[in-house]
């Protein structure tokens, strides 16, 4: 907490103090003579030019504590650990506002520190999981617009996110603590609601509820809640999205395409041939020795890209959605009946640190999934959604992401759009905007780069596949990581020492990696 100086020194004191009787006549001449400002009561600053509400939050918890000590952070304060709505939440020895620049602080008279809360800093207490849960289980009314409380619909999904994350277990050792509790808070009714809660949860009970997330569960479609906050995220952005119009021209529906769209596709994943022997693969039924599996993908993912009929197919309905993919997944990894094709997945799946939708979230995770796809216009903004949706999910064993990139360029081909392939030499971009959305929430990048590389493959000649390889490799897309920028037909070809540098396609053979 602000320290309290006996002996007033300004030059000594931090940049906000509390006063006391033995400084508070320092203090006041300190403030008459323009070298302090008051911020609220006995609170006070040195800082004379940074705004007031500035100064409280920067000071936030030392000057809770210093009005407050051994406050216990509790209501719905205790879960959302910040102000809201410009309010905090304590419980203290009595009842009082204290108003603050940019701050109310609202004591509640209640009980003080109990078994199972925690020391938090300046002296406050935070209130263990249980006794918030039933603190904002109370009864509670609208002061002046501000509810105590956290609302219902999110307490319920916060315990639908406890069971998602930690399991059944948690659950009954938070009920079986929050019943000890009770009797010490007077929260006996509180305490009931969220035994009701917890057993509909556990499936032995049947308690009405508001949060979306626990509704869901109820009726056997549970949703990944983190995963929606990033649907909706990207919702809003491509509500706002400007797509081009980039109408497919007839060459661009060729099996020419196709057989690049497998290729890259199935590159990216680490399913790597020579183009020479895809082409072999694709169009001569080829088999390399010791890889046959590997040569099946590159062909399911021809034969679906290819399929004019099938790559128009877009869903109507979320079940109708789930069909599709099970029938594309099918096709895609016929050749690998280790990978269950056709079936979700029943164990997680991960990329590096990421760890996808839990196996019990899938199906729900993809219904929450359309109904904001159905709120978008057909064409760009359903093709990202849809993309960002699977890859997300992660909704099978295997193929993932190639399934994902062809439910995109279903979307395009619906609407005549010209559809995508992320060449070798975006890889690094695109996987790195698919992180920066689900990771940071920022879905500029993915847009860009969706933009770009459609504005691209709009202006390669998709006539012959020779050519196409020629204008590929001129263009740079073969490049690997570490190699030089896919560069747009339409740009001018700048020389630079590494222009010199042969770029054709790779002809080099790795393992498959991940679980696209």
């Amino acid at each position: 907490m602000p320290a309290r100086i006996p002996r007033f020194s300004l030059s000594a004191a931090p940049e906000v103090f509390f006063t006391s009787s033995d400084t508070s006549d320092a203090i006041r001449a300190a403030v008459s003579r323009g070298e302090a400002r008051e911020l609220g009561p006995r609170l006070y600053t040195k800082n004379l030019t940074d705004a007031r509400e500035d100064l409280v939050s920067r000071h936030l918890w030392s000057i809770v504590g210093g009005y407050v000590p051994g406050g216990v952070i509790s209501d719905r304060t205790g879960f959302e650990m910040r102000p809201v709505d410009a309010s905090l939440c304590l419980l203290g020895t009595y009842a009082r506002d204290i108003d603050l620049p940019g701050l109310r602080i609202r004591v509640r008279k209640g009980p003080p520190r109990l078994e199972g809360d925690q020391d938090f800093m300046d002296g406050l207490v935070l209130a263990s999981e249980p006794r918030r849960f039933l603190e904002n289980l109370r009864p509670s009314r609208r002061r002046a617009g501000f509810r105590r409380a956290l609302p219902a619909a999110a307490l319920e999904d916060r315990l639908e996110r406890m069971l998602v994350a930690r399991g059944e277990g948690a659950l009954n050792e938070l009920r079986d603590t929050a019943r000890e509790l009770a009797p010490q808070l007077g929260a006996e009714p509180s305490f009931r609601r969220l035994d009701d809660l917890i057993g509909t949860l556990l499936g032995t009970r049947h308690a009405r509820a508001s949060g979306a997330a626990f509704r869901a569960r109820r009726l056997g479609l549970p949703f990944d809640a983190a995963r929606n906050e990033l649907f909706d995220v990207l919702l809003a952005a491509l509500h706002d999205h400007v797509a081009a119009d980039r109408p497919a021209r007839p060459e661009a529906e060729t099996e020419n395409f196709s057989f690049w769209e497998a290729y890259f596709s199935n590159y990216i994943e680490g399913t790597v041939f020579s183009v020479d022997v895809a082409a072999r693969i694709v169009f001569e039924n080829y088999r390399p020795p010791q890889r046959a599996k590997d040569a099946h993908d590159i062909v399911g993912t021809f034969q679906l890209a290819n399929d004019r009929s099938q790559r128009r197919v877009v869903p109507h309905s979320a079940a109708e959605q789930i069909d599709l993919l099970r029938h594309e997944h099918s096709v895609l990894l016929s050749a690998r009946p280790d990978k269950r094709p056709g079936d979700f997945k029943e164990e997680d799946n991960q990329a590096g640190s990421t760890l996808f939708v839990d196996p019990s979230l899938v199906r729900g995770t993809l219904h929450e999934g359309f109904r904001r796809y159905e709120t978008l216009p057909a064409g760009f903004a359903r093709c990202a959604l849809q993309m960002f949706l699977l890859s997300e999910v992660h909704p099978f064993d295997d193929g993932n992401s190639r399934l994902a990139r062809l439910r995109m360029n279903a979307e395009l081909s619906a609407v005549g759009q010209q559809r995508i392939i992320i060449p070798t030499a975006l890889r690094t971009d695109y996987l790195g905007a698919l992180r920066g959305l689900s990771r940071r929430k920022d879905p500029s990048v993915l847009l860009r780069v969706l933009d770009r590389v459609q504005q691209y493959c709009h202006q390669i000649d998709w006539t012959q596949r020779s050519d196409t390889r020629e204008q590929l490799d001129a263009t740079n897309a073969f490049d690997e990581e570490d190699g030089r920028p896919l560069r747009l037909p339409s740009e001018p070809l700048r020389a630079s020492p590494d222009q010199t540098r042969p770029c054709s396609a790779r002809t080099s053979v790795r393992g498959r990696t991940g679980a696209g």
